[in-house]
């Protein structure tokens, strides 16, 4: 008998049908005999919804108000669920964030579990009682409903399932596991069977959309192990485990994209210190996240251009916070460049392989690609490339590392 926190996000609860499909998945795990707990997001699109209502009343709106509202749709689907499993003779109740409770700060919108009390809950699995608990919402410490932020119903799980001591934490999405690429445009991208912690991060973070990166940070934390696998399809899933649980490491596990990315370049800076604190620093104070960074210094030395990447919903930002710097920060023009995509490579392996960075930039190069910058860590290596070439970098990157299935 094992326990088991069971996730299933919008697109798996998007219809009455479905939710009855998620039923029969989880009697299957009752009927084995496992002690089950699960994790709902709102019916597919009803956020996206409720977000609009809140818009459509009041642009400024007060955020606790907000969360009142977006974190419904949730309300909707536990409910349901627990109607569809007591159908089928299976002892479930629904659990709301306030009702668990799930313990947060007060940060509304964007709420950061603090602590969980399944005690409760762990009482009734005494009863053979199945927990069908909401997403993306908690309790904050003034006593209101938070949410989470988008993608949070992933974070609540795994966060469930750290609290609870599950065994395992499975995700259920609309794709059967995690792959080498995006199979859309690697058509020969393979399902990876397991992946380290480590690398799921990294590919969450840079652009992977199978796991929210806050669910990740959270399951290596609390060494939750995860597995992500179809909600509609009875195949085997990919799971994200320890390091020492993968025996031999591919030398790049993946390759992934985001197009959310913009370039701004300051073309001929005064060389001199101070310049880049005085630029970064008034990015930070504003809020602005600031990715990858490079800077050429011209022959003479006096000059610089300083190139750096946000997020595209954050460049008018980034300009207006860089026409405010006149003055203290002098430079020839300010190029904003928001036709670009951020390509990578990810993989333990790359800790104890060599020419990693050459096999990559070689096999770019032969396709006529030409890189703008470049940012590395133990794990991976990530370059800016002109937008119009995201998918053949990934197809090549793909090929050159030996990713491609037979």
């Amino acid at each position: 008998m094992a326990r088991l926190v069971m996730k299933f996000g919008g697109t798996s609860v998007g219809s009455v049908e479905r939710i009855k499909n998620v039923a029969q998945k989880v009697k299957r795990e009752v009927d084995a005999g496992h002690e089950v707990a699960v994790v709902v997001s709102a019916m597919s699109g009803e956020t996206n919804r409720l977000v609009d209502l809140v818009s459509d009343v009041a642009s400024l709106h007060d955020a606790r108000e907000y969360d009142v509202v977006v974190s419904s749709g949730e309300q909707v689907t536990v409910g349901l669920l627990s109607l569809a499993l007591q159908d089928l003779g299976i002892s479930a109740r629904s659990w709301l964030g306030w009702q668990v409770p799930v313990k947060t700060n007060a940060v509304h919108g964007a709420a950061r579990i603090e602590r969980i009390d399944c005690a409760e809950i762990i009482k009734r699995f005494d009863d053979k009682q199945v927990a069908v608990c909401a997403g993306f919402q908690g309790i904050g410490s003034d006593n209101r409903i938070t949410t989470l932020g988008r993608g949070g119903s992933d974070t609540s799980a795994v966060a469930l399932a750290a609290a609870l001591e599950a065994d395992r934490c499975d995700i259920y999405t609309d794709v059967d596991g995690i792959y080498t690429a995006d199979p859309r445009i690697a058509t020969k991208a393979a399902k990876l069977d397991k992946i380290t912690y480590e690398e799921m991060l990294e590919l969450a973070s840079l652009g992977a959309k199978v796991l929210q990166t806050r669910s990740v940070e959270m399951a290596m934390k609390h060494r939750v192990k995860l597995q992500v696998l179809s909600s509609f399809e009875d195949l085997p899933g990919t799971l994200v485990v320890d390091e020492e649980d993968i025996v031999e490491h591919q030398v790049v596990s993946g390759v992934t994209y985001t197009r959310d990315e913009a370039k701004v370049t300051l073309q001929q800076v005064a060389d001199r210190p101070g310049v880049a604190a005085n630029v970064f620093g008034a990015l930070a104070d504003a809020n602005v996240n600031v990715d990858m960074i490079v800077q050429n210094v011209s022959e003479d030395g006096k000059a610089t251009d300083l190139t750096f990447t946000v997020g595209r919903k954050e460049v008018t930002q980034a300009l207006a916070v860089l026409e405010k710097l006149k003055g203290k920060v002098d430079c020839k023009a300010v190029v904003p460049d928001p036709n670009v995509v951020k390509v990578s490579i990810v993989g333990m392996g790359m800790r104890s392989h060599a020419g990693v960075a050459k096999t990559m930039f070689a096999a770019l190069a032969e396709k006529g690609i030409n890189i703008q910058v470049i940012s590395t860590s133990e794990i991976k290596v990530s370059v800016l490339l002109a937008e119009e070439y995201t998918e053949l970098a990934v197809r090549t990157l793909h090929t050159a590392f030996g990713l491609d299935a037979a």
